[in-house]
């Protein structure tokens, strides 16, 4: 019991000292007001911190509260979106600030009951809001997170495609023994992130290698179900993506001729106008035209 103890101790350490050295200057770290950080994870789910940063700041420049978001149509959120992809957590986002105006006075909540209550607000990004706003101390299990686990204590690649009771477990074990909670699990998807990462890690500049299972067991391949890939030409998603785009950039209803002219595959365009439509992204207005959704009267 002792030696996991201790080597529970070195893990500890080494992340959280290499943490204080390597940690990026993210505008969401010097600024932990909640909405700040709600705002953050939102943008952040399964997109690249890099893409993340433009499309962050100029939206908290414009909507510094959830109020100022809330008072707009859903459509500008698309709008100010951009190209971070997955636009319905912009809608959700939306949505959410909506909701913490009319139930919450317009704070975000600080409890994992209240935050999960809101619209796109999971068990992790609940935790997340709760662990790096408010200080409170919850596991806080994100794919980087989940990486650093997987290799450092199991000796595997990666983790298995859903969250496991014993990688919970193991995760709340870590936490306990972390002095500052919200610190640790900073450090731990930071590591993740930028060492321990999915293709290509930096083995070499590892701060825990010493002590890596996955390392130290000669780095066995993954052997789990098959991990999805990240096809994107020519699918559904690309054509909604090229669709949605032409709306953000005009600023009055785009004609249905017009959007015609943008993706050459007649059946799949049209059923990705009906899914904008159904997924409440866009408007159909009068005069077979398509407007951001509650930025034109529709018909």
């Amino acid at each position: 019991m002792k030696q996991i103890t201790n080597r529970s101790a070195r893990l500890h350490d080494s992340i959280v000292e290499w943490f204080a050295a390597a940690e990026r200057d993210l505008p969401w770290r010097s600024d932990v007001a909640p909405w700040a950080v709600m705002v953050s994870e939102f943008m952040l789910q399964q997109t690249p911190v890099a893409r993340v940063l433009p499309v962050y700041a100029r939206w908290m420049q414009r909507w510094p509260t959830p109020a100022d978001l809330a008072q707009e149509p859903a459509g500008e959120a698309v709008r100010s979106w951009g190209r971070l992809g997955y636009p319905r957590r912009a809608l959700r986002l939306h949505a959410a600030a909506r909701i913490i105006v009319e139930r919450f006075d317009g704070e975000v909540p600080a409890t994992l009951e209240e935050l999960r209550s809101l619209p796109g607000v999971g068990e992790y990004t609940a935790a997340a809001i709760a662990s790096f706003a408010f200080e409170h101390r919850h596991v806080v299990l994100d794919t980087n997170v989940r990486r650093v686990i997987a290799r450092a204590e199991e000796g595997v690649e990666f983790p298995t495609p859903s969250v496991t009771a014993a990688e919970r477990t193991q995760a709340q074990r870590m936490l306990a023994s972390a002095e500052d909670g919200p610190r640790w699990s900073a450090a731990v998807m930071e590591l993740g992130a930028i060492v321990c990462k999915a293709r290509a890690p930096l083995c070499d500049r590892c701060p825990i290698r010493a002590d890596c299972r996955w390392r130290l067991e000669g780095y066995l391949p993954y052997e789990g179900p098959a991990r999805r890939g990240q096809s994107y030409a020519g699918t559904d998603r690309q054509c909604r993506g090229a669709l949605l785009q032409a709306l953000r950039d005009s600023a009055a209803p785009v004609s249905r001729h017009v959007l015609d002219a943008i993706w050459d595959k007649p059946v799949q365009r049209a059923r990705a106008l009906d899914g904008l439509v159904a997924d409440g992204l866009i408007d159909e207005i009068e005069g077979d035209r398509f407007a951001l959704a509650g930025t034109h009267k529709t018909r």
